[in-house]
């Protein structure tokens, strides 16, 4: 089971944009996420009529390393780790800080 999953909300812990949260849009792999608003680039990109794209300068969002995002929890404002439990049989995420489950 992944501790961190697509729709979690995650805060960067370090790099250029630390401090800021967004919510993950996708796992690329098993160390790589893409997360809403973090690690924007600006790409320079070329008209390709084929496909309906003007020309110009474009916002891209760039894959970051799952080890520089924590999942964000919403009770104590903070970023927290995770942990994987048992309940009723079933493997559950919960906060390491207060055994809280992971609501996802």
């Amino acid at each position: 089971m992944d501790k961190i999953i697509k729709g979690d909300e995650v805060i960067v812990i370090t790099g250029k944009d630390k401090g800021k949260r967004g919510t993950v849009l996708q796992r690329l792999d098993e160390t790589h996420l893409l997360v809403d608003g973090i690690n924007v680039v600006k790409k320079h990109q070329k008209p390709n009529p084929m496909k309906g794209q003007t020309g110009g300068v474009v916002d891209k969002t760039m894959p970051i390393d799952i080890s520089n995002v924590a999942l964000y929890n919403s009770k104590s404002g903070k970023a927290d780790r995770v942990s994987i439990a048992t309940k009723d049989g079933k493997k559950i995420r919960v906060f390491r800080s207060s055994g809280d489950a992971v609501s996802a």
